[in-house]
């Protein structure tokens, strides 16, 4: 059971971002604000949800991609930070589990994940 003056207060905080529906096995893309010395800037983080966790405000989600010399990056990022301006899902894959740190262990195409089809 949680404090009802917390969940209150997470509200608020929620439902000042928009965040858009999306789930493990979709490529996002994350603007991300980063500081540096007294100078901000955004830089986009573009890579495969591996898994979302947490409720409410401590919600969290998981980003690899694929760096320099097929090198894995993985950044766990706070959905509702101010650091991140906005998420966009560039597509959504299809996938049969909610944590894909199988990922981890594939490399070149055998780490692709196939598109999800529309109906």
């Amino acid at each position: 059971m949680r404090n009802k003056y917390i969940e209150n207060f997470e509200k608020a905080q929620i439902s000042e971002k928009t965040i858009p529906e999306f789930r493990a096995g979709d490529t996002l893309r994350l603007a991300v604000n980063i500081k540096e010395g007294e100078k901000t800037r955004v830089q986009a983080y573009e890579g495969v949800c591996i898994s979302k966790r947490g409720q409410g405000t401590g919600q969290t989600v998981t980003v690899r991609k694929i760096g320099a010399n097929s090198i894995g990056i993985e950044r766990i990022f706070p959905i509702y930070s101010d650091s991140i301006d906005e998420i966009k899902v560039i597509r959504r894959g299809r996938v049969r589990r909610a944590k894909l740190f199988y990922l981890r262990d594939l490399a070149g195409k055998k780490a692709r994940i196939k598109e999800l089809r529309r109906k």
